[in-house]
């Protein structure tokens, strides 16, 4: 894979639960993720083998680790998530992050995603 450089501004935008936005840019190994967290915002319990690194930008985030323990990760702040370790998390304040993932996260790029998307209407 050839090097280059990318610009936020040019990378498309998901819209998901509770007005998060999210922007994915992956290499061969390794995908970054940037999201906008609304005050007030969740994202339900879930799990995944990818191992994440989440640094905060600006804002808070509280996450509750397996249910139980709760970190909050502050504007300049960085949380390191194990493979398959259960985490939710809550946006204190208006939030942007960066996730970095390995591997990738295949279910963001196929939208099989289903805790950070709406329910699909039904007919």
């Amino acid at each position: 894979m050839p090097m280059k450089a990318v610009a936020w501004k040019s990378v498309p935008e998901d819209r998901l639960i509770q007005g998060i936005r999210r922007q994915i840019v992956t290499g061969e190994k390794v995908m970054l993720g940037r999201i906008r967290f609304p005050k007030g915002a969740k994202v339900l319990a879930h799990r995944h083998v990818s191992e994440q690194i989440t640094h905060v930008l600006a804002g808070a985030l509280a996450f509750v680790m397996e249910g139980k323990e709760r970190v909050v990760v502050r504007a300049g702040e960085t949380l390191t998530i194990p493979s398959n370790m259960e985490h939710s998390a809550e946006a204190l304040e208006e939030t942007d992050e960066i996730d970095a993932f390995g591997p990738i996260r295949t279910d963001w790029l196929h939208g099989s995603d289903a805790y950070m998307r709406e329910p699909a209407p039904s007919r």
